[in-house]
């Protein structure tokens, strides 16, 4: 009965975001040596190395740049004004934080499985594989920052004082994204085809989230059905602290970020609590 009482309170611990929060605090260096680690890992043996991380993207940048805005003429909005640059521009800054949303989901089925070793070592926290890759994925993104808010700056001569407000703007991002990865990464230890449907639905949302379009250009039916996914506006919010110079939309972006933080909690839960079957598995 004791041993009942003492699994059902290790169970319930689960889901207090305090727990969750000295997970991560606790294992604050760990995280950030596997962060390095597999960022390290990435450009080891190659010859350019960590200038990778500048010219990918910039090749990104100049490629849709010049596919949407040259060869399909997209416009953003409704702006007859606006030039191809900033086409390039807005359009780059939305899939910069989309992808530090693809990339730690789109890895997440495999960051157990990848590491057996670990999963013997009861000592060792799992949980923080994901963190790790979300800050790999978020390293990334900053390289990206670096060429867009210089390219910003040269084309218009000025950047707002709302780029302070992005961290804040990327706290629903890094939710979300924690939130599946937990999720998606305890189900790829027992269900080993999710990779593929994840990697599906991952293209999916890349068209769907307003990266290529404006979505205040949609009808206003179409508009309330994209809004129920929280990427549309974090994307929003990411473009309006780093490039159009405005505050936070501070109603939707406390909705998302409400509505991450409950999911990245139900994540952990699931995680811890189906944890002590990996090995087993493995």
């Amino acid at each position: 009965m004791n041993d009942l009482s003492s699994s059902g309170g290790a169970a319930r611990r689960y889901w207090s975001p305090l727990t969750l929060t000295r997970t991560l605090y606790a294992n604050r260096r760990l995280i950030g040596q596997f962060a390095w680690r597999d960022f390290e890992a990435r450009y080891r043996g190659s010859y350019l190395g960590l200038l990778w991380s500048f010219l990918v993207p910039l090749i990104m940048l100049t490629v849709y740049g010049f596919v949407f805005s040259v060869v399909f003429k997209a416009k953003w909005g409704t702006s007859a004004d606006q030039s191809k640059v900033d086409f390039a521009l807005t359009l780059f800054c939305g899939l910069l934080a989309f992808n530090v949303f693809a990339e730690v989901v789109g890895r997440a089925p495999s960051l157990v499985t990848g590491y057996p070793a670990y999963v013997k070592k009861v000592v060792f926290p799992l949980e923080i594989l994901p963190v790790a890759a979300l800050g790999t994925a978020l390293v990334n993104a900053l390289f990206g920052l670096v060429i867009l808010i210089p390219a910003w700056a040269v084309v218009h001569h000025t950047v707002s004082w709302t780029i302070w407000l992005l961290p804040i703007a990327l706290l629903p991002l890094c939710f979300l994204t924690l939130g599946l990865a937990w999720f998606i990464a305890s189900l790829g230890v027992f269900i080993r085809d999710i990779a593929h449907p994840v990697g599906i639905l991952v293209q999916v949302l890349m068209f769907v989230s307003g990266v290529f379009f404006a979505v205040s250009s949609l009808s206003a039916g179409l508009q309330k059905v994209l809004l129920l996914n929280p990427l549309v506006t974090i994307i929003e919010n990411v473009r309006r602290t780093l490039i159009w110079g405005q505050p936070i939309h501070w109603r939707s972006w406390a909705i998302a970020t409400i509505c991450s933080a409950i999911l990245m909690q139900l994540g952990f839960a699931w995680f811890m609590r189906t944890r002590k079957a990996f090995a087993d598995v493995l």
